[in-house]
């Protein structure tokens, strides 16, 4: 996971002002006018206060002095674009995933319907406004928080709306692997939506809008709840680190590379897939629970040994800094490689996967203790390609053939889906599907 698990998250290669630029599609604030959800204060945000301002604290969490947070509350992300929001953005501080199925006897006109809703829905949240109706004002004192929400379509959604021959053929299920342990009932679905937010409010407050829309036309498959590092946490900007306290992600794709969108979005013509899926994506979904009780009996020097990275800043056991190449041949006074062979940074490099890659942009997740007092956690995986086979299948069979780090983890989820491209303005989410 730590070179295929996590992006960068404005890491000193990719400032703020670059990140906004690539994204095609965020604004550094929202617009001028004040929205019933523009921000407004800092209730509940006393550590930012206190770290940017050192303002005195009161009691109940509320700074003696209020002061606008505008470079996290005011942060806005389009919706309309060449492609879905939720992809090209950096890491947020909190997100949700949740799977419908379609209700019984609902098709492609019911599902048509759905989409048109929860677009507009989505375009009315990320720009700061309250839903078109029954708002529940969870978010009413926030700004957007950089809200962003995704949609796709799972292999079982063409045949309930009648769409078989619209099915691309990069979205057949996955084979199985040898550390998977799923279950079923978390796994896949009709329809995917993904939610993230640099606010917790904001975020809950879209996923409790985007299951209202789905009134009698669709109901809940599955849902889980995921985090990372909040904006402006790290005195620099830095990668990210995981529940196993790895600097994860140094080799994601970045959109300031030529092959990135080949690799990454399905081109508009030449493809194997259809038409409807030009500018989209294929996300991977995976539930992978973290063994942390047996990952923190390792001694650093051995969990170094397994992620073959420098625990501490990141860099490869070959030396050199966090973006410098790996040496893999690279060998001690003993004769032995200071990266093994088994090292999950070298088996998932993209020089020794035919040059698969994948965008990886997930949530840490935590769901309590159990009854042995062993941690629910770990990460939420999701990765974006435009072949899912070259991408995520052809990486993830190379770690099955023998990566060190698999002792530690455990697939316990899996979803496939296909993301088409972002919808046109005045338009929705696969109208070119659901009225092609």
């Amino acid at each position: 996971m730590a070179d295929q698990s996590i992006p960068e998250a404005r890491t000193p290669e990719t400032p703020a002002s670059a990140e906004t630029a690539l994204n095609g599609g965020v604004s550094g604030h929202a617009p001028g006018t004040l929205s019933r959800r523009r921000l407004l204060g800092t209730a509940g945000a006393t550590g930012l206060v206190l770290g940017a301002a050192g303002a005195t604290v009161g009691y109940a969490g509320r700074p003696a002095e209020a002061t606008p947070l505008t470079s996290v509350g005011a942060d806005q992300v389009m919706f309309h674009g060449k492609h879905q929001p939720g992809i090209l953005q950096g890491l947020q501080a909190r997100g949700h995933v949740v799977a419908f199925d379609l209700a019984a006897g609902a098709g492609r006109k019911e599902a048509a319907a759905l989409l048109r809703r929860w677009s507009e829905t989505a375009r009315r949240l990320m720009a700061g406004e309250a839903a078109q109706q029954d708002d529940t004002d969870v978010a009413r004192d926030a700004g957007p928080s950089s809200l962003t929400i995704t949609f796709g379509f799972g292999h079982s959604f063409f045949a309930r709306t009648g769409l078989e021959k619209q099915r691309p053929v990069s979205l057949d299920p996955l084979p199985d692997f040898s550390s998977d342990q799923l279950d079923k009932a978390r796994s896949n679905g009709d329809l995917w939506v993904q939610i993230g937010a640099n606010d917790a409010l904001v975020a809950f407050h879209a996923l409790r809008a985007i299951q209202k829309d789905a009134g009698s036309a669709a109901r809940v498959r599955w849902q889980m709840n995921g985090f990372n590092r909040s904006p402006g946490a790290t005195a620099h900007p830095m990668t990210a680190r995981n529940l196993m306290g790895q600097m994860d992600g140094t080799r994601n794709p970045k959109p300031t590379e030529s092959d990135f969108d080949e690799r990454i979005f399905v081109p508009e013509s030449g493809s194997k897939d259809p038409a409807w899926m030009a500018g989209g994506s294929y996300a991977v979904v995976r539930r992978i629970r973290m063994l942390l009780d047996d990952w923190e009996q390792l001694s650093v020097k051995e969990q170094e040994d397994v992620i073959g990275r420098r625990k501490s800043d990141g860099a490869p056991l070959s030396g050199g800094t966090e973006t410098t190449e790996m040496d893999l041949e690279k060998t001690d006074g003993s004769g032995n490689l200071v990266v093994p062979l088994n090292a999950h940074a070298r088996i998932t490099r993209p020089d020794q996967n035919g040059g698969a890659a994948m965008l990886r942009r997930p949530f840490s997740y935590h769901d309590g203790i159990d009854a042995d007092g062993v941690p629910d956690a770990g990460l939420l995986f999701i990765c974006w390609q435009a072949d899912p086979l070259r991408g995520f299948v052809t990486v993830q069979r190379k770690l099955d053939r023998g990566d060190a780090l698999s002792k530690y983890i455990r697939h316990e989820a899996s979803g496939l889906f296909a993301v088409p491209g972002g919808a046109a303005q005045g338009g929705y989410v696969g109208q070119g599907l659901l009225e092609g």
